[in-house]
């Protein structure tokens, strides 16, 4: 039985999922009972709202017939509700990192390059990105926009991290931006 149950979880194959609507349209609404009636099972899953639209994300799992299945339904979806869909199916042999994950949050004046500036730092230095928020808003007191950001990113075991700590540190005060670079605590 064991043999069985190893041989099916070796089956399963992902899909990744972005759907992006009209907020007024409730295609998660679809999405979900489709995952169930296509036998699939859902990984993760995020939704929000950005301005008038929806964008949603979503990782299923399922056999092979069962994603194909899955990636039909969708489409019908798509044309129904005229919504933009697009699905990847990730390979699945990547390689785990041995990384120290850190939660990294930055606020700053509101310039167009300050999280392209951030990212590339980070990736000069083979650090992977996990996840990016981030939001414009008006600061109180002052008639000016801010804008937010947090980041989960992944340290390879090889940066020192006192170093990298203050090496951004010193990227930060040069284009006056406010970090907090620490630990992730579980």
């Amino acid at each position: 039985m064991l043999n069985f149950q190893k041989k099916l979880l070796r089956n399963k194959m992902q899909l990744a999922i972005t759907a992006l609507g009209n907020h007024q349209i409730k295609f998660i609404a679809e999405i979900l009972p489709a995952v169930r009636d296509c036998k699939c099972n859902i990984l993760e899953i995020r939704s929000s709202r950005l301005a008038q639209s929806t964008a949603a994300y979503l990782l299923i799992q399922g056999n092979w017939n069962q994603i194909a299945k899955f990636e039909s339904t969708l489409d019908i979806i798509q044309r129904r509700l005229d919504i933009k869909i697009h699905t990847l199916r990730p390979d699945q042999k990547d390689k785990i990192k041995e990384c120290v994950p850190y939660s990294l949050e930055t606020i700053s004046l509101d310039r167009d390059n300050v999280t392209e500036s951030i990212t590339s730092f980070l990736f000069d230095r083979e650090i992977d990105i996990e996840e990016i928020t981030g939001s414009c808003y008006q600061a109180p007191y002052i008639q000016t926009s801010v804008f937010s950001t947090k980041f989960v990113i992944l340290i390879p075991p090889q940066l020192h991290l006192l170093s990298l700590r203050e090496e951004f540190l010193d990227f930060c005060d040069q284009l006056n931006i406010d970090a907090i670079l620490e630990p992730i605590k579980r």
